[in-house]
């Protein structure tokens, strides 16, 4: 008889998936299943493992995937198959979570469980709007409210009396729809008009937005805005050091949504810097890097190391994939120990620097015409290079290069597939107007973006609106050819330029 399992309830935080608790990873990672809701950041399931089953359970708006009691039958279903499971809940499963609910389900199952809390919305949302929740010049009284209560209940459970005139600092879950009953209920029980009010929609994520007024003139200035859930609401003289104290909506792409069209494996520091200033990053790789549909022209070239001078290095991807066949066939770094080593560009000439070797050449520019401007202080007559390299890269390297006397193999050490993740969800928000921008990090992720547009729709229309941003201007010229117009060409072809340019162009903007 199979063993039962065990069941981690686990407060994912806010939104930010970077406010996931180092245990809440722990157990993401971990689990057999994870059944996450409507408030989980989808980034967070990234770290789960290759085989984990992951099953969405989100109730939004009233829409739910399943009921309550469907969900806690899935959790025991799951756990008595002896399966780790991770219930991933949004926020803290213990404050408005109803993990306590299904913890109390657990315990009638005999089924083993652990919390882990989590950073609530409660506290994370203010504090990225600039709202400190206690402050000793302004209260020291705080109350977590759930403002989903129903206003034509005949009994209320919450004691707007005490509220209105004991608790410095009010802070309502899920209370949009019934802000006009919230409001009403606080000044009829002697809060003041005049008392300040924010709203902090979608806090701690590149989506958040705030409204700010008094409880007078709240439910008309977030009608005006169109603020909808999910929402905190903050009642409090603490509100008023938002204006003082605000930096996550000071930051200057903020609300910008940026198409990152870079191989997923490759995209993380691309993401990062965007979303770090602001920017809301829709990951729609458009391609994948994978192996050559055959090793025996790079494993021939590893064989024979020694019958060359030089080795070319022009990606990232091109370092790692050497190496790894390089140790696949029983070899390590010493059998480059006669080779002189060129690279394009300081990223991969690190990632070299990460197997032991530093490079020889690094040009000024990161292009392959700027290597070869480099092989002519060097005599390369009769000399023997070997360039491993993307099965579809551009001939103008190996070209120049033989011109100049070189003995140059080219093989191919990787190649680039097309890949459509996130496809559908790209053309849903082109055609509804949802994007703001689009980056290409090469020319691959030019041509197989444009192979992922509907044909029966002009790319014009598509793209209206749209800035498209390029590394460089080979990528460039590659995006114009395809019919795209290209508002933003890095000077730096690196991603750090990259995303200096984009701000530069929002900045002038």
């Amino acid at each position: 008889m199979k063993s039962t399992g065990k069941v981690y309830l686990v407060g994912a935080g806010p939104g930010d998936p970077g406010l996931i608790t180092v245990k809440g990873r722990e157990c993401i990672e971990t689990a057999d299943v994870v059944i996450y809701d409507y408030l989980a950041s989808p980034t967070l399931l990234q770290y789960a493992a290759a085989g984990a089953e992951q099953i969405y359970v989100g109730k939004k708006g009233g829409d739910h995937t399943l009921s309550q009691e469907g969900i806690n039958d899935l959790i025991v279903e799951k756990a008595r198959e002896g399966r780790i499971v991770t219930r991933l809940k949004g926020g803290d499963p213990f404050i408005f979570g109803r993990g306590g609910e299904e913890a109390e389900v657990l315990v009638a199952a005999g089924i083993p469980f652990e919390i882990v809390p989590g950073v609530t919305s409660a506290i994370a949302a203010p504090a990225y709007a600039g709202i400190p929740l206690t402050h000793r010049d302004y209260t020291s009284t705080l109350a977590f409210v759930t403002g989903h209560e129903d206003p034509t209940k005949a009994e209320t459970s919450i004691d707007w009396a005490s509220l209105a005139r004991g608790i410095g600092t009010l802070v309502f879950f899920m209370g949009v729809k019934n802000l006009p009953h919230i409001t009403r209920n606080l000044m009829e029980n002697g809060m003041a008009g005049e008392t300040p009010v924010g709203l902090v929609r979608w806090g701690t994520t590149t989506r958040q937005r705030s409204v700010f007024g008094t409880l007078e003139n709240i439910v008309e200035r977030v009608r005006a805005a169109g603020l909808k859930a999910p929402s905190i609401i903050v009642v409090g003289n603490v509100v008023n050091l938002r204006d003082t104290l605000k930096w996550f909506e000071n930051r200057p792409l903020l609300g910008r949504r940026i198409v990152v069209t870079r191989a997923r494996e490759q995209a993380s520091d691309l993401v990062r810097r965007l979303s770090d200033m602001g920017a809301d990053c829709l990951e729609s790789p458009t391609i994948q890097v994978v192996p050559p549909d055959d090793w025996q022209p790079l494993d021939r070239a590893i064989e024979n190391l020694d019958s060359y001078e030089w080795i070319v290095f022009t990606s990232v991807n091109g370092v790692k994939f050497f190496f790894r066949r390089l140790f696949e066939t029983g070899r390590d770094v010493r059998s480059l120990h006669r080779l002189r080593t060129a690279c394009i560009g300081p990223v991969t000439a690190e990632t070299l620097l990460g197997y032991g070797i530093r490079t020889d050449i690094l040009p000024e520019s990161y292009r392959a015409e700027s290597v070869v401007e480099a092989f002519r202080s060097v005599d390369v007559s009769g000399r023997r290079i070997l360039l491993p390299r993307a099965r579809e890269a551009r001939p103008v390297l190996p070209v120049e290069l033989t011109r100049m006397g070189a003995a140059v193999d080219e093989v191919a050490a990787y190649q680039t597939v097309q890949a459509r993740e996130n496809a559908a969800q790209l053309v849903d928000e082109l055609q509804s107007g949802g994007i703001d921008m689009v980056t290409f990090t090469s020319s691959s992720t030019v041509r197989n973006f444009k192979a992922l547009l509907p044909r029966d729709e002009p790319l014009e229309q598509l793209m209206n609106g749209v800035a498209v941003a390029s590394i460089g201007p080979i990528t460039s010229d590659t995006a114009r050819e395809l019919g795209f117009h290209v508002d933003i060409t890095a000077s730096d072809y690196t991603i750090p330029g990259l995303c200096e340019a984009i701000l530069a162009h929002y900045q002038q903007g």
